[in-house]
């Protein structure tokens, strides 16, 4: 199993969508190294790095990336080639089955949600895609919220929306940014292991 199911019953169930429910993280990755490429960046974005920031927005990766290594790459303009390089494979990405599994299983007794730092065209489009388009009743993005993880917004404004307090919900991701944003929102996470590496 890529990853250990919950010990205990949840009144609400959280999950992240990239990287968790579908396997899109290699294609965000090719993604992002053409779009810095097309717009001069110089420094490795390496798989390491690329994973460091999992969980970020878009917005989010550049401001980071500029502090990191002192440049002043144009956000929007990379934010918009890294998404159309993504958009152009995204018809590629497949479900990892057993997150995909167990979030059905669950959704026909308890409250479901998805917290995601995409945009929400993008990861409306990836569920449909897995197999999850009529699955989830709230789905939380980017444009939801002031702050993205690792701040708690994203997973408190979906339990507010489930209403579920957040010490009775659960969290399903797959960064590390992500399970801490789920232990500030004071919510149990599960970490869901890579089911390959790039």
């Amino acid at each position: 199993m890529i990853f250990d199911p919950p010990t205990r019953e949840y009144g609400g169930y959280i999950f992240d969508c990239d990287g968790t429910l579908a396997d899109s993280m290699v294609v965000h990755h090719r993604a992002w190294l053409r779009a810095l490429a097309a717009h001069g960046a110089t420094f490795d974005f390496n798989w390491e790095l690329f994973v460091s920031r999992a969980g970020m927005t878009l917005p989010q990766t550049v401001s980071e990336l500029n502090a990191q290594f002192d440049i002043a790459l144009d956000a929007t303009s990379i934010i918009a080639t890294q998404r159309g390089e993504y958009e152009r494979e995204l018809a590629s990405v497949q479900p990892i089955v057993e997150v995909v599994e167990f979030a059905l299983h669950v959704a026909k007794t308890r409250p479901v949600s998805v917290a995601s730092g995409g945009e929400r065209p993008i990861v409306q489009r990836t569920l449909g895609l897995v197999g999850l388009g009529q699955t989830f009743p709230v789905v939380v993005t980017a444009e939801d919220v002031a702050f993205g993880k690792p701040a708690p917004d994203m997973f408190l404004l979906a339990a507010k929306r489930m209403g579920v307090p957040p010490a009775d919900c659960v969290v399903f991701e797959d960064s590390v940014l992500g399970v801490e944003a789920a232990n500030r929102a004071g919510m149990a996470s599960v970490l869901v292991r890579s089911p390959r590496v790039g």
